[in-house]
């Protein structure tokens, strides 16, 4: 687990980076300062007129552009052509405070800059854009934040060496005083640092977006015992207390961006659809009434938890998040059109999900008889489980799954422990070859296929291509609905019943009752 969630404010960032190095280099204090990709369009100083220069031997003849980031990417405010290694931004936009960004010809960031205190300042900076290299004019407010990021790329570095010195045996004591000492200086430092330059926006948004206390006790009087647990939940629900949603320039910063994917596709990564769900709705709660803000986070979060192919339980945050926004109204910024495919997708899915009641197909084995009484159930078997396994002799990873999936099913079967049935759905249009490829490699599972089927599988599950896996329960209801590697199979149904202790030793369903009926 992350360490850097439970360490509380006020231990000291270095002494962290000691223990975990290569963690704390990344998402301590450098994943909100380092990088300087903090933008931010607020009125607070609105101007006419405003003149930036920047200068640097590396600079190449050719059009450069301002930009603003916007989520992942940016967009462009100005551009100007470079010459002689100089380039200058003349206008009479609006330039709000805030953080913007210098874009190379391709519109690649090369640096972030502030337009605060001054509309009309110099930037002149190395070929490595360096935060010590730059050199400002015109501007406090730049001239403030590149010697803060200088001084927390010297502390880097120096934790760096001391880390060193401590894996020598007689330097480690020396060490340990040593990063005792960057501890402080830069403790101090930074207290500092925010006193002093309270007034600029910079210093703002890293408040906003800085480190989140955790308590390092749990309260009197709370039920919790386990301090990791209560500390990660309280991590997770305080988690946006410090950023003012309502300021809609946050929208322009690429921190409220980096939090958010954070967020939601890290932190919350390994929940279970319903916990995840909860802890969006805190969030969106908070912005449902701002149209700006809970559009910024929708149209970001929801495609990626609809796409996901990999991700149990994802498609079920996808189908909440639309029902409890876009069809309750709440998405006031969606045309008809796009509610309406929302709405179909929804019932696409809800037919798939996890929970949900597998529909039973009824397929013609490899004899293709077009009579329905001869067809196959995937839902009438003895076994408890039913893997439902949609592949296609065409594809390598299928027939490389397939044969995995064969050795396991035989061993399984020659141990008398056959816990689950294969119902192999050969998705391919070209009959014979599915045929021929089911007997010339002997696959022992319930082999169907062809077009003599009485629904159509690929709506009823969600196939959208092979190979897809789908694993039921002994009532039929769907416990997986991702392709599981071979080997995760049995893992994944033993956690199952751990899980679900109900299903470990239950009475035969009336389905596998059926399939014993039928075996006789």
């Amino acid at each position: 687990m992350d360490y850097q969630i439970f360490v509380p404010a006020h231990h000291s960032r270095f002494q962290t980076l000691d223990k975990h190095s290569s963690i704390m280099n990344k998402k301590i204090f450098f994943s909100i300062l380092c990088t300087l990709t903090l933008t931010s369009v607020s009125s607070l100083v609105a101007q006419n007129n405003y003149k930036i220069d920047f200068s640097s031997p590396s600079l190449s003849d050719g059009k450069y552009y301002i930009g603003q980031h916007f989520r992942d990417s940016f967009i462009t405010i100005d551009s100007a052509q470079a010459q002689k290694n100089k380039i200058t931004f003349a206008g009479k936009k609006n330039l709000d405070t805030g953080v913007y960004t210098l874009l190379d010809s391709k519109k690649a960031k090369l640096f972030d800059f502030m337009v605060d205190d001054s509309r009309s300042f110099s930037i002149a900076f190395d070929d490595k854009h360096s935060n010590e290299g730059m050199k400002v004019k015109g501007s406090q407010a730049n001239s403030l934040m590149f010697s803060y990021m200088a001084k927390l790329d010297w502390a880097h570095n120096r934790s760096k060496a001391i880390n060193a010195d401590k894996k020598d045996p007689a330097k480690k004591a020396q060490a340990q005083k040593d990063m005792n000492a960057l501890n402080d200086e830069m403790t101090q430092f930074e207290q500092d640092y925010m006193k002093t330059n309270a007034k600029y926006r910079f210093t703002q948004l890293i408040n906003m977006f800085g480190n989140i206390h955790v308590p390092d006790r749990i309260p009197e009087g709370s039920s919790d015992t386990n301090l990791r647990d209560w500390q990660a939940r309280y991590y997770r629900t305080h988690y946006w207390d410090s950023v003012d949603l309502s300021d809609h320039s946050l929208i322009y910063t690429p921190q409220l961006f980096d939090k958010m994917n954070l967020y939601f596709f890290n932190i919350l990564y390994y929940l279970d659809a319903d916990t995840i769900t909860h802890y969006a709705h805190n969030i969106l709660d908070r912005v449902v009434n701002d149209s700006t803000m809970l559009r910024y986070f929708l149209d970001f979060i929801t495609p990626r938890y609809e796409r996901s192919t990999k991700n149990i339980g994802w498609d079920q945050v996808f189908v909440n998040l639309v029902r409890d926004y876009y069809l309750t109204g709440k998405c006031t910024w969606a045309s008809q059109a796009e509610v309406y495919n929302k709405r179909q997708t929804v019932e696409f899915l809800s037919q798939s999900l996890i929970g949900a009641m597998g529909q039973e197909l009824l397929m013609a084995d490899t004899n293709q008889s077009a009579n329905p009484s001869d067809w196959i159930s995937s839902h009438a078997f003895p076994q408890k489980y039913v893997m439902l396994w949609f592949w296609d002799p065409d594809c390598n990873h299928c027939k490389k799954q397939t044969a995995e999936l064969k050795i396991l099913y035989d061993s399984l079967s020659a141990a008398g422990n056959k816990i689950f049935e294969v119902y192999a759905v050969g998705y391919e249009s070209d009959v014979k070859k599915w045929k021929d490829y089911v007997h010339k490699h002997q696959l022992p599972f319930v082999n169907v296929g062809g077009s003599n089927v009485n629904i159509d599988y690929q709506e009823a599950y969600n196939v959208h291509g092979a190979p897809t896996m789908i694993i039921l329960n002994a009532d039929r209801q769907i416990i997986m609905n991702k392709t599981l590697p071979t080997k995760s199979v049995l893992p994944f149904i033993e956690q199952y019943e751990k899980s679900h202790p109900e299903q470990a030793n239950r009475p035969p369903s009336r389905w596998q009752l059926e399939g014993i009926r039928r075996s006789k």
